[in-house]
């Protein structure tokens, strides 16, 4: 299981930091990625990092404003949002993968764990 938190409210311009936890599995072995799901709307990729943390890749949409990275030893992966704006507002995921290359679909994706909700006032 994996285990999303770090969500709040935040006024646009802010920064939060959310995490992923594994639960009773190693992340350390995959490919993990973050998801966003908007009201009324598809969940959407947001950025992913290799199982080393070598390898990083981002939406158009979080690019320069988001970094993921990932702390083994703690079996945590983590986003940092920065410059959020209220189109980032959404319950944000984290997922595994074992597919070679740049994933980006959500049916690449499993092992969802329960989201976190952030909300952007302007």
């Amino acid at each position: 299981q994996l285990q999303a938190s770090g969500g709040g409210l935040v006024q646009a311009g802010g920064s939060l930091r959310l995490s992923c936890a594994g639960s009773g599995r190693a992340l350390s072995t995959y490919k993990t990625g973050w998801f966003r799901q908007a009201p009324e709307k598809e969940r959407e990729f947001v950025a992913a990092i290799s199982w080393n943390g070598v390898t990083t890749y981002y939406a158009d949409s979080v690019k320069g404003r988001f970094t993921i990275s990932r702390r083994n030893t703690e079996n945590t992966v983590y986003l940092q949002m920065s410059s959020l704006k209220p189109q980032d507002t959404a319950i944000y995921y984290c997922a595994t993968t074992t597919l070679v290359g740049y994933p980006r679909k959500e049916s690449e994706y499993y092992s969802w764990g329960q989201g976190t909700l952030v909300t952007v006032s302007s």
